[in-house]
């Protein structure tokens, strides 16, 4: 495994300043948001990315499709068009976070509008996946189910474990189909090691932060550089390995002080951290 920056970790930078970043500091890949790649333009993201001879680990992201009617015809055609971009950016993974509760927004109170049907969001997901795993797999894209934790279940994904995302991907072809392996999301999961093996070469991404305690008031924010929170990231790491998975180690983290911080400096942590802390 090699180490890789996922761009929100340095969110200030753009695709050509992230890609700079990679290249002086000797690292072999980038995990790529949408966003981002929009304001650089796709085409030229891709030829940065060539040119610097970097590979692109993930493209953030697809998914949010638990909404109904107009709303999920239009995540549909989100998605298929972040597929197209994953694959003009021969991203190894698109990730898909799948969404919260219906009307729930990421964030936000709750409305009048709010859903409550989570088996019903759920379900909505797998429909999702039937539509959008054959469209992926036509273009050589896999698409990379993202469990995040429990507390992000209202608004952001209703798979909260390893092991449900699995479920679902088990269902289409290895190359169409896998999982995300988000140290910050899947820690206290006590099922994760057998799920970690059971998963095999389903894993599509292994993303490494650390988890704070206490959170922040923003619990999206709580991500941490690695050594700073709770995690034993070596027995994680040594799991991953053991299942097969041969990828980038991924580091996203979404943190105001690592955000505010000088990006160069945050890489050269970053590298040290992850000599230090994350391999086995």
């Amino acid at each position: 495994m090699s180490l890789s920056l996922n761009q929100w970790t340095t969110r200030r930078w753009s695709v050509a300043e992230a890609v700079d970043g990679c290249a002086r500091h000797g690292l072999e890949a980038i995990g790529l948001w949408r966003e981002k790649v929009a304001e650089q333009g796709l085409a030229a993201s891709a030829k940065l990315v060539r040119d610097a001879g970097l590979r692109v680990s993930s493209l953030c992201r697809g998914g949010f499709l638990t909404t109904g009617g107009e709303a999920f015809a239009a995540a549909l055609a989100d998605n298929r068009r972040a597929i197209d971009e994953a694959a003009e950016l021969a991203a190894a993974c698109l990730v898909l976070v799948v969404g919260g509760l219906p009307g729930v927004k990421p964030g936000e109170p709750l409305t009048e509008t709010s859903g409550r049907d989570l088996a019903g969001a759920r379900e909505r997901v797998a429909e999702a996946l039937a539509e959008l795993a054959p469209y992926a797999g036509e273009r050589g894209v896999k698409l990379a189910l993202e469990p995040l934790h429990p507390v992000y279940c209202p608004d952001r994904a209703v798979l909260s474990t390893l092991g449900q995302a699995l479920d679902l991907a088990l269902a289409y072809p290895e190359e169409q189909v896998g999982v995300v392996v988000d140290t910050f999301h899947v820690w206290w999961d006590p099922r994760l090691f057998a799920d970690v093996a059971r998963a095999g070469r389903r894993i599509a991404s292994y993303q490494v932060c650390d988890y704070l305690h206490p959170l922040p008031a923003d619990v999206l924010l709580g991500r941490g550089m690695m050594g700073d929170g709770v995690i034993d990231f070596p027995p994680i790491t040594r799991a991953v390995l053991d299942a097969g998975y041969t990828g980038d180690v991924e580091v996203e983290i979404f943190n105001a002080d690592v955000w505010a911080a000088d990006p160069d400096e945050v890489l050269a942590t970053m590298k040290a951290r992850y000599a230090e802390v994350v391999r086995p």
